[in-house]
């Protein structure tokens, strides 16, 4: 079976995104299938306008659409945009005779992969990784109720309705597209989920890294990952003093970078030196990094995106056996049990936040800390590896192509 993904971006650019279709690719190909992938213009934004027609990638095979003029054509660009991933669309399926097209979020990618299957026969599946009218929502570029914002999810709804099956990565995108009319029998889940063997736990710091970087001797507060106003990490920096106050030594790492760089680093300069960034660094430096963290904090702030979709960091915490605390917004209560496989403290509240920091590096090495941090190990390498994820893709992709 061959399965042609279509991408608004992929590696070698790094994030959630990124790592979540590299996991889906690595767990279709152990399960058999013969995965290979279609990147939009929309990846040229960061990845650079393409030279060659594909390149490999990770050991995938990455084909490119390059950006079109502007002015080709008339209306808005982001039409121009899907007519050109149409057309190379039409090119890469000439080439790789795939059997099923898997379009995954925006509609962006939706629309271009419904068009080319009529004419190739072709079924399509949809996966919503998240409604990107509320992303855009909580980047800034428009507001809830907008005439964008009203068009996008129009959009959205109508690409789920064309395609042939859909999946979400949680069940509140799930729960979400029931209410607005979708069969559910037409819908299934394909959960966030880890790859065991590149995250294992980490038995002993790098002392060599942790020297580069800066850190003293007191306990490390961390965060890896994008810096997004959403994920709330100014509430972090303002629980901080809390934290110190009752555990003087401790640090903070931010490790990663985004549209909220500037910001965090302005408000940590009122902290001297407590509080580290490095920037981004390369996925193999990922794991040596998470090794420097005593205590991980997920502050996501309450919106409707951090309701309805589940993030990664937990579980790559969970895989890694690193202790950590996170908002009780909807996304992480889908992943974390209370007490169980985590901590939760509630959402946007600083107060609340540096308690329960406190609370768990308090614990450390504890009975209970064992136990939390040996059960979310357990949880994500029975029930969130990509490989049984990956599974979940396979019967309705042969039942679509019996359906002809």
């Amino acid at each position: 079976m061959r399965v042609l993904h279509i991408l608004d971006h992929s590696a070698p650019l790094q994030s959630g995104y990124v790592s979540r279709t590299l996991g889906i690719l690595r767990g279709q190909r152990a399960l058999g299938v013969n995965p290979v992938a279609l990147t939009t213009p929309r990846h040229n934004v960061d990845g650079g306008e393409p030279t060659e027609p594909s390149e490999d990638v990770a050991d995938f095979r990455f084909h490119r659409t390059p950006t079109p003029v502007k002015k080709a054509l008339p209306g808005p660009f982001f039409v121009t945009e899907m007519i050109a991933t149409a057309k190379r669309l039409r090119a890469v399926i000439d080439a790789e005779k795939p059997d099923v097209l898997h379009a995954h979020s925006p509609c962006l990618n939706a629309y271009p992969a419904l068009h080319a299957a009529k004419s190739a026969g072709l079924p399509v599946v949809y996966e919503i990784r998240a409604f990107w009218e509320d992303a855009a929502v909580d980047h800034g570029t428009t507001t809830r109720g907008s005439l964008r914002y009203r068009l996008t999810r129009w959009m959205e709804t109508k690409a789920c309705q064309k395609a042939d099956h859909v999946f979400t990565i949680c069940d509140g995108l799930r729960q979400d597209l029931l209410e607005r009319g979708l069969p559910a029998q037409k819908l299934s889940l394909a959960p966030n989920a880890i790859e065991p063997a590149r995250l294992s736990p980490i038995e002993t710091p790098d002392a060599d890294l942790r020297r580069r970087i800066g850190l003293g001797d007191g306990p490390v507060i961390g965060f890896l990952g994008s810096f997004y106003h959403y994920e709330g990490l100014h509430l972090l920096i303002e629980a901080f003093p809390r934290i110190r106050e009752a555990i003087p030594g401790a640090q903070l790492l931010f490790v990663g970078g985004g549209d909220e760089d500037a910001r965090l680093r302005k408000a940590a300069e009122a902290h001297g030196n407590a509080i580290f960034f490095t920037g981004r660094v390369p996925p193999e430096a990922v794991p040596a990094h998470y090794g420097m963290v005593d205590l991980l904090v997920y502050p996501r702030l309450r919106t409707r995106l951090t309701e309805t979709v589940t993030p990664l960091k937990p579980l790559e915490a969970m895989a890694m056996k690193r202790r950590f605390i996170a908002s009780d917004v909807g996304g992480h209560r889908e992943l974390v049990s209370h007490g169980e496989t985590g901590r939760l403290f509630a959402a946007d509240d600083p107060e609340a936040l540096a308690q329960l920091a406190v609370e768990a590096l308090q614990a450390v090495d504890s009975e209970e800390d064992r136990r939390i941090l040996d059960q979310g190990y357990a949880f994500v390498n029975a029930e969130r590896s990509w490989s049984a994820v990956a599974q979940r893709y396979a019967p309705v992709y042969e039942r679509l192509m019996a359906r002809g």
